[in-house]
């Protein structure tokens, strides 16, 4: 039997039965009511479906805004012990807001900026201290952090409620759809910062702080002395040089101002600086592994760029050149409890370091090794 005289007979039996005729009519008609409904009403369909899936993630953001408001007043509760109920007083810190300076006129903004969060970072730890009078130091600053992430997430859920009710209020389809497009991003955030809770609320080492831990190394059982402002400095022999190895001062979570330290140290040596590492974490792209150890030039610091720029000025008036080297980790890497890759990474790190020490500098020279990010955990 040829090919087409077998698609003839299959025909036959599937189509050739009573009442195909009227099947494919309404078939037909069927096709015709769709289109329909798709030309008219396809945007408010779409629209309603969009909407469905806010409000599913909404949801989601909400109890993960109430568990991290749980999580911090029991660590509260917990470290503080304090003589009240704290919530009322943990409910008013999550709704505290900073309004950045005016930057019609740029000139001095940074310094600006500067009192602003010095302002803003001693209304938190004497707010932390009220509200946890039986906590130390370490302890006030890990609790800050904490409040902090709950913040955090307390605003995220806000603003997406915001845009979610106004796109619900006008039927704004435009509003709807960018939140629906921007959601992965934001509730990937989000779980960042709730896993980071309760490594703040208890101390833990976090992925930011992987600079810090290259530096915690070096210094390891060098004798530490404070410099400006919250970080210690050891004076460390490194490959026949003199390395001046800067971190924020632990185990608390604090990132310190590694801008004044690097310009203290550069000024007890009047300049006299070979070469400025820094050590800190960056935010990898998809496809690249977590611990990922790379190279480069500048100031290797986050943050609102006031140390960034106090750094640059002060490399600037000296001509000292800075080197980076930087361990790559995902968002959600960078506030989560340290994992293992990124720990590891910062051996090789070490390794990259002394490489670049005998690359870039000779025998004698002065160089400063500065580990950014946040301490916590990490005690030098």
């Amino acid at each position: 039997m040829n090919i087409a005289l077998m698609f003839t007979v299959l025909y036959s039996q599937l189509f050739d039965f009573p009442g195909w005729d009227i099947f494919s009519q309404v078939l037909m008609y069927a096709i015709y009511i769709f289109i329909f409904i798709s030309l008219f009403y396809g945007q408010r369909l779409q629209f309603h479906i969009w909407l469905k899936e806010v409000e599913g993630s909404l949801y989601k953001l909400k109890y993960i805004r109430d568990e991290g408001r749980r999580i911090a007043i029991e660590a509260i509760r917990e470290i503080g012990k304090p003589q009240t109920d704290p919530t009322p007083r943990v409910d008013r810190f999550l709704e505290y807001f900073t309004i950045t300076p005016q930057s019609l006129d740029p000139a001095g903004i940074v310094w600006k900026l500067e009192h602003i969060l010095d302002v803003r970072d001693a209304r938190f730890k004497d707010e932390v201290k009220l509200l946890a009078p039986s906590a130390d130091e370490t302890q006030v600053n890990n609790l800050e952090n904490t409040l902090e992430a709950a913040m955090a997430l307390n605003y995220i859920y806000k603003v997406i409620r915001h845009y979610f009710l106004l796109g619900k209020k006008t039927l704004s389809l435009y509003i709807i759809m960018q939140i629906q497009m921007i959601l992965p991003l934001v509730m990937r955030e989000a779980e960042a910062y709730a896993s980071a809770l309760k490594a703040f609320a208890y101390g833990q080492p976090i992925g930011d702080g992987v600079g810090a831990l290259v530096a915690a190394k070096l210094m390891h059982g060098y004798p530490v002395r404070k410099v400006p402002k919250d970080c210690v400095v050891a004076t460390v022999p490194i490959e026949g040089r003199t390395a001046y190895v800067i971190k924020a001062e632990g185990p608390g979570g604090n990132v310190g101002k590694p801008g004044d330290a690097i310009k203290t140290i550069i000024e007890e040596n009047e300049g006299k600086i070979a070469t400025i590492i820094m050590i800190d974490a960056a935010l990898k792209l998809e496809g690249e592994e977590v611990g990922e150890v790379a190279e480069g030039v500048g100031a290797a610091i986050g943050g609102p760029g006031v140390d960034q720029f106090k750094i640059e000025e002060t490399i600037l008036k000296y001509r000292i050149p800075i080197n980076a080297v930087i361990i790559k980790e995902d968002i959600g890497d960078a506030v989560s409890p340290m994992r293992r890759e990124i720990f590891e990474a910062a051996d090789k790190a070490i390794e990259r370091i002394k490489q670049l020490i005998l690359e870039k500098t000779k025998e004698g020279d002065k160089i400063i090794i500065c580990g950014v990010g946040n301490t916590i955990g990490i005690a030098q």
